[in-house]
């Protein structure tokens, strides 16, 4: 069962070599194949003809990511049942001819707790769809709808509520109250102590880098640069390392803090991300180790955006650039670039391809860290400032053309890119992902 879970994640290099199993970045529904979003306007149009059930049937095909077969669908009868995967979760449901029930059990609680049920309560109010429940000794989330009312989007936006919270609040609820206990858990897959070691040593090193460099610059002058730093090291931690639980809403809160609307100046809010990340930077591996493990997804944790919005972020990121490689600050400048797409990645639900590109450029900027990981094909040799760019165009090509039937008008200009530098390379490569026209067919 567990090769059928992975299949996916080992590639077939052109030498014959297997990459590393090794996954990355937040899960994204947003890389449905055409025929996967026909599904979902046959689904609803079965609706509107009164077809409850086979309605459902079709949704659930559709949601179902059948790379890693995060959907489990039995029908029987005049309903089914269902099991959905969401990180440390497993929502579990029926429906028949008359209800659609689903429920995620949290945490369990042996002996009552006034202030856990005070917090679910104050939860609850953040709810559009779901609720929390108390079922003798469990905690859990549930959504339930008369069967006349399921419609495709009530399904989705109801299911996803149920999945994204559940798989965040049991971790939380957890951490903070000593009378509740894991549950539920046994399908997380733990990953190899080599990666896990791996990943601390960089999750370190990008953090003691980052503030060594904030260190040795004008913190007036360039707060700015400073904001992005610490925002892209935030990102880069995010898909690299693949936080979970307790580590990845310490990240989370780092992020907020510079978004968060009110009078202080940037200076104020970059002084406390830097207290955040030293918070991290001091944890041990016995702190670090239990929150990286492998888990299926169904639903993304965050929205699709236009794409505008993401030519937009990229575009002001990079706007910024120049102004730091005349004033001699290229390790800021590489890492503005950086920003503006690690942004994108971190805050929306990209495009498949997009995140394919995104991934791309994180193998040319960190090859040392590939490289301990055990990918053989090495984009960018630092050392010697030399691009493999021949590997680079060939990959590029490879996305488009792999994405070509869903976004025919998706042409990125590789005789566009610069090989100078990383600076010129990144500033080069972002500029041609927010010009991409991401219509798809």
């Amino acid at each position: 069962m567990l090769d059928k879970i992975f299949k996916k994640q080992f590639k077939r290099q052109d030498n014959g070599d297997e990459e590393p199993a090794v996954l990355f970045g937040r899960y994204s529904d947003n890389n449905k194949s055409i025929e996967k979003v026909e599904k979902w306007n046959e689904s609803d149009a079965l609706f509107k003809e009164k077809k409850f059930k086979e309605s459902i049937v079709t949704f659930f095909d559709y949601l179902r990511d059948d790379d890693v077969e995060n959907v489990i669908h039995e029908p029987n009868g005049e309903g089914g049942t269902f099991q959905i995967y969401q990180g440390s979760k497993i929502i579990r449901g029926f429906y028949d001819k008359d209800t659609f029930e689903a429920e995620a059990v949290l945490a369990s609680m042996p002996q009552p707790s006034v202030p856990v049920m005070r917090r679910l309560l104050e939860m609850n109010f953040k709810l559009y769809y779901s609720r929390h429940a108390l079922n003798a000794d469990k905690l859990s989330m549930l959504f339930d709808s008369n069967i006349e009312t399921c419609n495709p989007s009530k399904l989705y936006y109801g299911l996803k509520e149920l999945a994204t919270k559940a798989d965040k609040h049991d971790d939380l609820l957890v951490q903070d109250f000593t009378s509740l206990s894991p549950v539920g858990i046994e399908h997380i897959i733990e990953i190899p102590e080599e990666e896990k070691a791996i990943k601390f040593k960089y999750y370190k090193k990008w953090i003691r880098e980052t503030l060594e460099l904030i260190e040795k610059v004008d913190a007036d002058k360039y707060s700015g640069g400073i904001a992005y730093l610490l925002l892209a090291l935030a990102y880069r931690i995010d898909y690299l390392v693949v936080p979970e639980g307790k580590l990845l809403s310490e990240i989370e809160k780092i992020v907020e803090i510079y978004f968060k609307k009110d009078e202080r100046l940037v200076t104020e809010k970059n002084q406390e991300m830097m207290h955040g990340f030293q918070a991290l930077l001091d944890k041990s591996k016995e702190e670090f180790y239990p929150y990286l493990f492998r888990a299926k997804y169904t639903f993304s944790i965050v929205s699709p955006q236009s794409f505008k919005t993401i030519s937009d972020a990229i575009y002001n990121a990079n706007q910024n650039i120049n102004w730091y490689k005349e004033n001699k600050q290229p390790g800021i400048a590489a890492q503005i670039s950086e920003y503006g797409i690690a942004y994108c990645q971190f805050s929306y639900s990209l495009p498949k391809p997009i995140t394919d590109l995104f991934h791309l450029f994180m193998m040319i900027n960190y090859p040392d860290f590939f490289a301990e990981l055990g990918y053989k094909k090495q984009y960018y040799d630092k050392e010697k400032n030399e691009f493999d760019k021949d590997a680079i165009i060939e990959t590029i090509n490879e996305i488009q053309g792999a994405w070509q039937e869903k976004y025919p008008e998706m042409k990125f200009k590789t005789d566009k890119l610069k090989f100078d530098d990383l600076v010129s390379f990144n500033q080069s490569f972002t500029n041609e992902i927010e010009a991409l026209n991401m219509e798809t067919k």
